[in-house]
């Protein structure tokens, strides 16, 4: 068992494939286990309608019996209390019917309501998966990018040790640079190591984010141009408050709380049934001789109908009570729905905000980044032609590199806001 699920797992993920951030939304969106279980939930739902419709029809029941008697018994020729051993046979069928109950079609509704509070609740919990992938996604690709640098740096440094030593040889530097360039690579190698740890703790955490258990993934950015935002809006906030799955499945919610009120107020009401009961029997004193089975079956057969209605008097205050906390939830989800767009807004705002500071800030570090670049190019010159010592060049060429990776990672940090953006701009 174990080897074919492995056969099936390498089948379902061939071995690294890459994956842009776009498959693992539609992926994860699509088989991640929150979303699953909202999806049965919906399921769910479905079967309670139809259960609330089906209690607008009647019930019906039918059944037998075959019994035997011993010791004292009315004979029912001489109507006298005697020792008889008996046999009877026993056929019926009854339906009942509820005529009207006002509960019932009321239930009908509030399962209707159900079924679109948990809709929304499956694309809630679909917005919180991709948003948590798109976190875990950018966050992988920064370690994924820092590491990159410090191999960079590392392999740049193994070079310059490598040339230093020659130029010490030939006499152009001192011994002294040697010492401080493995010094800083020293340094370098503890770094590449925390970072590579780094890095794959934030691809556990994709994976993990995505429901997935084999790692047999890679993951790549695409190549896109930064999108702009529509922040000036003035109904930028509403509008995707009002839009947001949470928002409707909070107020569906209330909804359905309305409907209860409705509901407990229902056993105010009357109830009219009806019910048919059809039924014959055969009976015989054993021993003795008695008119056939069939002929007893018609001769006693019996047929009942009834009409009945009932009114509710009093009922020990369980309807007022059951009324008045039904109104105490509805004012219960209106506070909660105060919650919700509370922490709506705070989280627009925040994505807002962060999306405007690395825009901001992804502007002032290209023209940074172009300095050190220009920078380092000179410093090179310098280096080469003796102008340099090796620990200055070092801490340009570093200084070159993590303005690289400032201008990659603030480059993320706008494209993360702007898919956490679209999620919440996304029509369901």
């Amino acid at each position: 068992m174990k080897k074919l699920f492995f056969i099936l797992m390498i089948n379902l993920f061939p071995a690294q494939q890459s994956w842009t951030l776009d498959q693992c939304l539609d992926y994860a969106s699509a088989n991640h286990p929150l979303i699953k279980q909202s999806i049965v939930t919906i399921q769910k739902n479905d079967r309670q309608i139809s259960a609330a419709k089906g209690m607008l029809l009647p019930s019906v029941n039918a059944g037998i019996s075959h019994n035997y008697g011993f010791g004292l018994g009315i004979n029912t020729q001489n109507n006298q209390r005697e020792a008889l051993n008996t046999q009877n046979d026993n056929v019926f069928a009854e339906a009942n019917w509820e005529l009207m109950n006002w509960r019932n079609y009321l239930n009908i509704s509030l399962s209707k309501i159900n079924k679109e509070s948990s809709t929304f609740r499956m694309k809630q919990a679909q917005n919180e998966v991709k948003m948590n992938v798109i976190k875990m996604f950018f966050s992988y690709q920064n370690n994924k990018s820092w590491l990159d640098v410090l191999e960079t740096q590392i392999s740049g440094i193994e070079d310059q040790i490598k040339r230093t030593e020659k130029e010490v040889e030939i006499g152009n530097r001192p011994k002294s640079d040697i010492y401080d360039i493995k010094a800083n690579l020293g340094t370098l190698q503890e770094q590449w190591v925390s970072a590579k740890n780094s890095r794959d703790l934030s691809k556990i955490n994709l994976l993990n984010a995505l429901a997935i258990t084999n790692d047999s993934l890679d993951f790549k950015m695409n190549e896109e141009e930064l999108a702009g935002s529509d922040f000036d809006n003035p109904d930028f906030i509403k509008t995707l408050i009002e839009k947001n799955p949470a928002y409707k499945s909070i107020a569906t919610e209330i909804k359905a709380a309305e409907k209860n009120i409705s509901i407990a107020k229902s056993a105010y009401l009357p109830v009219l049934n009806s019910s048919y009961n059809w039924s014959s029997f055969y009976s015989k004193t054993l021993g003795e001789s008695a008119d056939s089975f069939s002929d007893q079956f018609k001769r006693n057969k019996n047929q009942q109908v009834t009409f009945g209605l009932s009114i509710p008097v009093f009922n020990k205050l369980q309807v007022k009570n059951n009324v008045e906390i039904a109104k105490l939830n509805v004012i219960n989800y209106s506070y909660e729905k105060e919650i919700v767009v509370n922490n709506l807004t705070q989280s627009i705002n925040s994505i807002k905000a962060q999306f405007l500071n690395s825009e901001e800030k992804y502007t002032l570090l290209q023209a940074n980044f172009d300095n050190q670049k220009l920078s380092f190019q000179k410093s090179e010159e310098k280096y080469k032609e003796g102008l340099m010592d090796a620990y200055t060049f070092f801490v340009v060429r570093n200084n070159w590199l993590q303005a690289n990776y400032n201008l990659i990672n603030s480059k993320n940090e706008v494209m993360q806001q702007t898919e956490l953006l679209k999620v919440l701009k996304s029509d369901f």
